[in-house]
């Protein structure tokens, strides 16, 4: 037996129609928004990772799905988003028509780590991406469509945390007195962060190692060395969620995974799902363009996980709509009353009636039980006798009624009663 590989899973029914609701309801929110769908490939040049996402970053270093292709390139399989969708908008020069860009995405990544509740090795996400403004009531539009999506879904008990990251301009002088004093620290730290004081310092606030988290508490904080432009716009940012009335917590210490952040930066945590809290997060990035593809073109998104969403919904006890009700359910008596109600199924099929009709020659008593198993509306009972009389006997499964309808008004009727 060849079992799936670990770290994924197969999504089948009935969980493949929970699937399907939660993406049906965010493209209507995505609609609402005036975000439109953008799909991109599953695999890139590795080199777009590198420069977007930052090589010292743990999925750069740890966690890419890398080999090389028969003509030797490079090839990784996408572990995030962000990077691809910046690679479309430029390779496509979206960036000539008029702007702000919307973009939405739904589909699977990839990333080499150990599963475990809500996270797997492929991954799917949904999430957004604008470019081409710098406005921070773009930033509170993207955090509000998160988190109006999720409160859609009837979650609740949500905690949106905010945080500025800086820019090019005012990070370096706050880089510096960091690393001095993380460097004076140095010996309370954990092995990783030792590693990460040079080469990634930023990342030391997130480490979620309790003995780091004692020296983080007290590092000098990057909120309080924005320079005014940063510091306007962070500013601006809580204005503009207040008038929206969306509540948020500053968290000094939230500066994301990932290099090409800047500015803004926020997630979306629900508490009842231990260490891994986070459900959706992201941030402003005005200079991956620039990284990619000489480009100065500012952006803003998000990423959400649909596993996490799903366990956060499960947490929540948040019941997810399930309509696997039919319509009809043909129970057909003999040969000739089959081959009838085979083109009579294709009919109902064809006028939006949800119909489904027996393949295993059942006895009567069994194709009953399959509608009921099939949560069936009504089931319609045709064997020789109908065939004489032109009529079909329609039960109404809930109440147990029947009735008698000609064969050739069957499907009209059948329409109005549903």
């Amino acid at each position: 037996m060849i079992n799936a590989p670990r770290g994924t899973n197969d999504i089948i029914p009935p969980e493949s129609s929970k699937w399907n609701y939660l993406e049906s309801e965010a493209r209507s929110i995505f609609d609402l928004y005036n975000y439109q769908e953008i799909r991109t490939p599953i695999f890139e040049y590795t080199e777009l990772f590198q420069r977007g996402i930052g090589e010292v970053t743990d999925i750069v270093e740890k966690e890419m799905y890398t080999f090389k292709d028969k003509s030797g390139r490079s090839i990784t399989l996408r572990p995030e988003g962000t990077a691809s969708v910046v690679r479309s908008f430029l390779e496509n020069k979206v960036y000539g028509q008029a702007q702000p860009t919307k973009y939405y995405y739904i589909g699977p990544m990839f990333r080499y780590e150990r599963p475990q509740a809500g996270r797997y090795r492929q991954f799917n996400q949904l999430g957004v991406e604008v470019f081409g403004t710098k406005d921070p009531m773009v930033d509170a539009e993207v955090i509000a469509l998160g988190i109006n999506y999720l409160n859609n879904l009837g979650l609740s008990d949500l905690k949106l945390y905010i945080n500025s990251i800086g820019c090019p301009n005012c990070r370096p002088h706050y880089l510096k007195k960091l690393k001095g004093y993380l460097q004076k620290n140095k010996n309370s730290l954990c092995d990783n962060c030792k590693q990460r004081i040079d080469k990634n310092p930023l990342r030391i606030l997130d480490c979620k190692n309790e003995v780091c988290q004692l020296v983080v508490n007290k590092a000098p904080k990057l909120i309080d060395h924005l320079c005014e432009e940063c510091n306007t716009h962070f500013n601006s940012l809580k204005m503009s969620l207040e008038n929206i009335e969306i509540q948020y917590i500053i968290d000094p210490n939230l500066v994301r995974g990932l290099d090409y952040y800047t500015k803004t930066a926020f997630e979306v945590k629900y508490d009842g799902l231990g260490a891994q809290d986070t459900i959706f997060g992201g941030g402003r990035y005005d200079k991956l363009a620039e990284e990619i593809g000489e480009r100065d073109i500012p952006g803003i998104g998000f990423a959400l996980g649909i596993e996490r969403l799903l366990l956060t919904m499960e947490k929540q006890d948040v019941e997810i709509p399930d309509d696997k009700s039919l319509d009809i359910y043909i129970t057909t008596i003999g040969k000739k009353a089959k081959n009838v109600s085979f083109k009579l199924i294709n009919q109902f099929r064809k006028n939006n009636i949800k119909a489904e009709i027996d393949y295993l020659d059942r006895s009567v008593g069994g194709q009953m039980k399959s509608a009921d198993r099939m949560n069936a509306t009504y089931t319609v009972i045709i064997g020789q006798d109908e065939l004489e009389s032109n009529k079909a006997t329609v039960r109404n499964m809930k109440s147990g009624d029947q009735q008698e309808i000609q064969l050739d008004e069957i499907v009209e009727s059948i329409k109005k009663m549903i």
